[in-house]
């Protein structure tokens, strides 16, 4: 099996140790596998492929290029939601027409480079995005291949932080205003109208939301290509989530299963479906590895100190996201509950509260679990601190895709002269 499992006692990534990688690269480092990537990526496409279809790896998940080329060689699409995450897709190999642009506040020069590339759908967010959208295809003697964003007021189920496809939610349009936007759309001439897309939020760990919103996009297509739009796409989004490890839901809400809820209700359409999983196929592939810096106990807490800390991955502390930790060593020592925390001089600052863990020493190397996305694509400099390495495991042999950071990496843009910049 790719990915991550123990061998002798020890954890490694597919054939590397990764003690030996921690050794070399010191900590912290982001480690990921690449056969797990490449392996989650089939999952979906193969669940898909029942209906012409397009996995559109949503790129915020983890940005690497070194993912991105991967995906893009594979033969996947890409979901973006800025100009640098649309121009890392371009030159990591996506063509155009395998591109989609999301994302609720687009400026108008992430339009113009929307338009001008040609991207297979820009999501529109709004009709007021619809008219800017125009304005500027037109200005560049282009016409622009937009999907609407609508929003179906589901709930996902998922962290409030998370969801997106709830009514008092910032994205899209309502569902119920759908048909009336594109009928007002024909007055725009540098438009086409190829598509609809909908997106209700991440972390899904049940069918039924995303089922819903299946029906509901399908019953929406159905009456506009009742009216003559020529529609090309049904984009259903993405979301599928990962459950906590060795949980019912970890095991059994897969890509399978999640193309069982939404294909049934998608029959007598002749579009190409979408679907833009991120978490789903990069998470598990990673681990972020972090030494002990020491263990100390304050009324009554035993806090296991590490050289990570919430700049590095701040999913716990931010919405509350449970990651196994383990010891990379096969450590046979004393079982206690404890909480890891870092070093910012935060009290938010932690990996995980009042779990089991056999209590390391100093030096002892961990390894945080299912950190492939929203790990570093959120890391930050908080506290000046420099951002960690990546390092890509291809079989039983490693390399740096990522340098760590250095105090020189960042101070380097600031006393810019020019004040414009």
């Amino acid at each position: 099996m790719p990915g991550f499992r123990r061998r002798d006692g020890e954890l490694v990534c597919d054939g590397v140790s990764l003690s030996a990688i921690a050794r070399e690269t010191r900590t912290p480092v982001y480690v990921y596998s690449r056969q797990l990537i490449e392996e989650n990526y089939r999952l979906f496409d193969e669940a898909f492929s029942p209906v012409p279809h397009l996995v559109c790896y949503a790129a915020k998940a983890n940005s690497n290029l070194a993912i991105l080329k991967l995906l893009a060689s594979l033969g996947a699409g890409v979901d973006v939601v800025s100009g640098g995450e649309l121009r890392a897709a371009l030159e990591s190999g996506f063509a155009a027409d395998r591109i989609v642009f999301s994302g609720v506040g687009k400026t108008d020069d992430e339009l113009r480079l929307g338009v001008a590339s040609g991207v297979l759908a820009i999501n529109a967010e709004s009709e007021r995005e619809l008219e800017r959208i125009d304005a500027i295809a037109g200005a560049l003697h282009r016409t622009a291949r937009v999907a609407l964003r609508v929003n179906p007021d589901i709930d996902a189920k998922s962290h409030p932080y998370i969801s997106t496809g709830l009514a008092h939610n910032k994205f899209g349009v309502p569902i119920s205003r759908a048909l009336d936007i594109y009928r007002s759309s024909r007055a725009l001439h540098h438009l086409r109208m190829v598509g609809v897309q909908a997106h209700i939020g991440s972390q899904i760990l049940e069918a039924e939301p995303l089922a819903q919103m299946a029906r509901e996009l399908s019953a929406l297509a159905l009456r506009l290509t009742a009216e003559g739009f020529a529609l090309e796409t049904l984009d259903v989004g993405g979301g599928l989530g990962v459950g906590d490890e060795g949980s019912d839901d970890s095991a059994n809400f897969t890509p399978e299963a999640y193309a069982s809820a939404v294909l049934p209700h998608l029959v007598g359409l002749t579009l190409r479906i979408l679907c833009e999983p991120g978490r789903a196929i990069v998470s598990r592939a990673g681990a972020l590895l972090t030494r002990v810096v020491g263990v100390k106990e304050n009324g009554g807490k035993l806090f296991v100190v590490t050289d990570a800390g919430m700049n590095d991955m701040i999913r716990a502390p931010l919405y509350g996201a449970v990651h196994a930790i383990e010891p990379v060593a096969d450590r046979r020592s004393e079982i206690a509950t404890v909480d890891v925390v870092g070093p910012v001089c935060e009290t938010s600052d932690f990996f995980a509260q009042d779990v089991l863990l056999p209590v390391p020493g100093e030096g002892d190397l961990l390894a945080i679990r299912d950190t492939g996305a929203y790990g570093f694509a959120m890391a930050s400099n908080y506290n000046f601190r420099p951002k960690p390495a990546e390092v890509w495991v291809e079989g039983d042999s490693w390399k740096v895709i990522r340098r760590r950071e250095t105090y020189e990496d960042l101070v380097r843009l600031e006393g810019a002269a020019d004040p414009k910049a």
